[in-house]
C-alpha cells in the first residue's frame, strides 16, 4: 500500500514538474483586442442588408464585392468594406438626403452573413487550411475546427501572426497547456480576420 502512494505521489510530483517547465512568454495578451466587444468590421464578401423606414424601393440587401463596394437603389455605389454597419449607415444618411427631402431618416444597416472572417491555421494540426466563420472563435476553437494536434505537434511552441494597424505583423507566442487547462486563460485570446496561427 505504501509502495502505491509513493508511487502516485512520484506522479503528482512529475506533473508539477512538467508544468512548471513550461514556457511563460512575457506578452501583453490583455492588449490584444477583443472582437465581440467591438462592431463588426465589414469585408469583402460581407451580406449586408439595408432599411430605410417608409422608403421601401430603397431597401435592399447587397454583397460587398471584391471592390469594396455595395450597391443601393437611387444612390448607386457605396464604398463598405472597413466599415461598420454604424459607419454604412451614416454614409447611406447623407448620400439619400440628395435625392429624398424628408427631415428625421430612419436608417438600419444589419450584418446578415459573415464571410470576411478568415483566419489560417497551418503546421501540425490534422486538418490546416483557411477557416470561415460567422462567429468569432478562441485560439482553442480554431485548434479544435483544424482537428487537434498531430503527434508530432510541438503545442507549447505555437505562435500566431497578426498584422497591426500600421501594416507590420507581430508574432504572438503561446503555450497551448497553459491556455487549455486554464492556467492562463489570457492566452486564449481571439482570432481576427487574417490572422495565421501556426503549429510547430
Amino acid at each position: 500500500m505504501l509502495t502505491q502512494v509513493r508511487f502516485i505521489a512520484a506522479l503528482w510530483v512529475c506533473t508539477l514538474v512538467a508544468c512548471s517547465s513550461l514556457p511563460t512568454p512575457v506578452y501583453d495578451y490583455k492588449a490584444e483586442p477583443n472582437p465581440t466587444k467591438l462592431e463588426f468590421v465589414l469585408g469583402v464578401g460581407d451580406v449586408v442588408g439595408i432599411n430605410v423606414w417608409d422608403n421601401q424601393p430603397l431597401n435592399t440587401t447587397a454583397t460587398i464585392r471584391p471592390d469594396g463596394t455595395i450597391t443601393m437603389p437611387l444612390v448607386g455605389d457605396l464604398q463598405a468594406v472597413n466599415k461598420t454597419p454604424t459607419q454604412l449607415k451614416e454614409e447611406i444618411k447623407k448620400r439619400i438626403a440628395d435625392y429624398v427631402k424628408t427631415s428625421g431618416l430612419d436608417v438600419t444597416v444589419s450584418v446578415q452573413q459573415w464571410h470576411s472572417y478568415r483566419f489560417t491555421v497551418s503546421g501540425e494540426v490534422t486538418s490546416p487550411g483557411l477557416f470561415s466563420q460567422e462567429n468569432y472563435v478562441t485560439v482553442a476553437e480554431a485548434i479544435a475546427l483544424s482537428g487537434g494536434f498531430t503527434r508530432f505537434a510541438k503545442r507549447n511552441q505555437m505562435k500566431l501572426m497578426r498584422r497591426g494597424a500600421d501594416g507590420k505583423i507581430r508574432t504572438i507566442p503561446l503555450v497551448y497547456d497553459l491556455l487549455a487547462t486554464g492556467e492562463r486563460p489570457d492566452m486564449n485570446i481571439y482570432m481576427i480576420s487574417g490572422d495565421s496561427l501556426y503549429v510547430p
